[in-house]
């Protein structure tokens, strides 16, 4: 079990998907943290958004007041432009790193552990997009390889969300880094994996940690809406579907010293709101 080893925990929880989704992190993440006590947590919030897409300022600070220390996101983070400020203000919250320079954020974080025994312990955080099956931007492995080989200048212990459609690419990723990461998670597809694993040289890797979101959807939106999408061909839009919601996604412990994941454990907790 993640909580009988004396290394740093870390929490992290897939995409969350509307009202439902974030209904069901504000009710389990408070118990997670209290009786888990994480080191450090971090949340995939690019669908936070009542319609799924994007997410507002009083989202990110909703999760900031449960005790996420960083706020992940992926191609949906520029629906709401109203967020491109917040982007550029909050170090915590990111937007995949290789996207053009010019868009506002960042994709790195490095900061200093706040809670727990490893307080003070420096941590980075890396966000990044894939490119199969998505917008053509710059080429994840290669930016990844540069912003890790920086980031172990300052620390070991180096996660990295890996937003992407394409399993294969998700797949590839983790082994890409590993030996230079403490861990690799895959989001975008909101479809949890039963693949968490500990690669050989002490990368953590799973897929796709799934969604937080509404329980009876499809990737959280109306069932009834993605069978006529498919039976017309019509670009029907999705809406979030209205429900019991579950949470997903994996904690990985890591040794401190050498930046290595020693325990993975994937999470599922609901429904929540029957």
């Amino acid at each position: 079990m993640i909580e009988s080893q004396p290394n740093l925990k870390a929490l992290f929880l897939g995409d969350v998907v509307g009202r439902p989704g974030r209904r069901a992190v504000l009710f389990f993440l408070p118990q997670l943290i209290a009786q888990r006590q994480p080191d450090l947590v971090v949340v995939n919030a690019e669908n936070a958004a009542d319609d799924g897409l994007g997410l507002l300022l009083e989202h990110y600070s909703e999760l900031r007041a449960l005790g996420v220390d960083v706020v992940t996101t992926g191609n949906h983070v520029w629906e709401k432009t109203e967020l491109n400020e917040l982007l550029e203000k909050e170090d915590r919250l990111l937007r995949p790193a290789n996207y053009p320079s010019r868009l506002p954020g960042r994709g790195l974080v490095i900061f200093t552990l706040e809670r727990g025994p490893h307080i003070g312990t420096e941590v980075a955080v890396l966000n990044l997009q894939g490119r199969y099956r998505m917008s053509p931007i710059d080429d994840p492995f290669r930016a990844g390889f540069q912003l890790v080989e920086e980031t172990r200048k300052k620390t070991k212990l180096i996660f990295i969300d890996f937003h992407a459609e394409d399993f294969s690419e998700k797949e590839a990723f983790p082994w890409a880094m590993d030996g230079t990461v403490t861990g690799v998670v895959g989001t975008h597809t909101h479809v949890a994996t039963q693949d968490a694993r500990i690669l050989p040289r002490g990368c953590a890797a799973q897929t796709d940690l799934g969604m937080c979101g509404p329980l009876n959807s499809v990737i959280g939106s109306r069932p009834d809406l993605s069978i006529e999408r498919s039976l017309t061909a019509v670009p029907l839009r999705n809406e979030v579907l209205e429900g019991p919601a579950e949470v997903r996604g994996l904690w990985i412990a890591a040794d401190t010293e050498t930046g290595c994941a020693v325990l993975v454990e994937s999470l599922c907790l609901g429904p929540y709101g029957v």
